[in-house]
């Protein structure tokens, strides 16, 4: 069986994949003659829908030979989603969507058990069963961090073990620290499903070190903290887990009313703008009111004057 694949262009940036396949019975020989006959035997478009998330449950970094669960979801009624992974050319494999609490499309792809070795990259695509060979564009790619492949570096913060508690508003860096030679740090929160933060690694006095600074601190910071150490040849192999380092936020107000709701997010000033925009419309009514209630007793007394005169 003779095969050829081609890539069609087609417009709105999709792209699109088609397999063609000549059958023996199409092909040149003694009996058959010369024509050829090739028949269309599968095309896949991708780029017709809005892309999904793919995010990593619990935590993209996964410890040699653990398993985790990889998140595809979107707000796009999908009927199913497909998980690819990079470097193979057959879907890894392919779920039935599901409807999250949060109300969004999903599918739970179950990963395991991951080993330090091939590394592992992942997409998810989502597709209507109406249309099954129209996929969407692909998610953001997913790295799977495997860690536990040498030894662990230590966390701490400027003031020392143990974690701190930080008062909302303030400044604090969390130091990662070894002494074997680590060319990247990565700093996880437990809980968090995105990647972790990494910065390049810096030699001082006698060790490798990186400082990530947090400011300034708010409520959504505080939390579980591990960092992680890697190498420029082997970067998704991680060491082992720092012991946890707890940052706890205190004091997120100066100053709570009783029976008040504090504001919460970077844009609570919006809260006191619309307040005082309903205030002032207020008064302007109350104005208007009041100018109508004035002049309507103005002519109520001239009439009686002219009545009386």
């Amino acid at each position: 069986m003779g095969r050829a694949g081609i890539r069609v262009p087609t417009p709105c940036v999709s792209v699109c994949w088609a397999r063609i396949e000549v059958p023996p019975s199409a092909q040149p020989g003694p009996e058959r003659g010369d024509s050829m006959t090739p028949t269309l035997a599968a095309l896949l478009c991708l780029g017709f829908h809005g892309k999904p998330s793919l995010s990593a449950l619990p935590s993209p970094v996964v410890t040699s030979g653990g398993n985790v669960t990889l998140q595809c979801a979107s707000w796009l009624g999908f009927d199913r989603f497909v998980l690819m992974k990079e470097g193979e050319r057959q879907p890894s494999s392919t779920l039935d969507s599901q409807r999250a609490p949060s109300g969004q499309f999903q599918a739970l792809f179950p990963v395991g058990p991951v080993t330090p070795s091939p590394r592992g990259t992942f997409r998810c695509y989502g597709y209507y069963s109406r249309s099954p060979h129209m996929w969407s564009y692909p998610s953001g790619p997913l790295e799977l961090l495997v860690s536990g492949v040498s030894g662990k570096p230590s966390l701490l913060t400027q003031e020392g073990p143990p974690g701190p508690t930080v008062t909302s508003g303030e400044n604090v860096t969390l130091r990662c620290q070894s002494l074997s030679h680590v060319d990247t740090f990565h700093l996880s929160k437990e809980g968090a499903a995105g990647p972790p933060l990494h910065l390049r690694s810096k030699s001082q006095t006698g060790q490798h070190q990186a400082e990530f600074s947090v400011h300034p601190v708010t409520s959504a910071h505080g939390g579980t903290y591990r960092c992680y150490g890697s190498s420029s040849t082997s970067p998704y192999l991680l060491s082992q887990p720092s012991d946890p380092l707890e940052l706890r936020v205190s004091g997120e107000w100066p100053l709570t009313l009783p029976g008040v709701a504090r504001a919460q997010g970077p844009h609570w000033y919006l809260y006191v703008l619309i307040g005082a925009a309903v205030a002032f419309v207020l008064l302007l009514v109350l104005l208007v009111l009041l100018l109508v209630r004035h002049r309507r007793r103005g002519k109520g007394r001239m009439r009686g004057e002219k009545g009386r005169g």
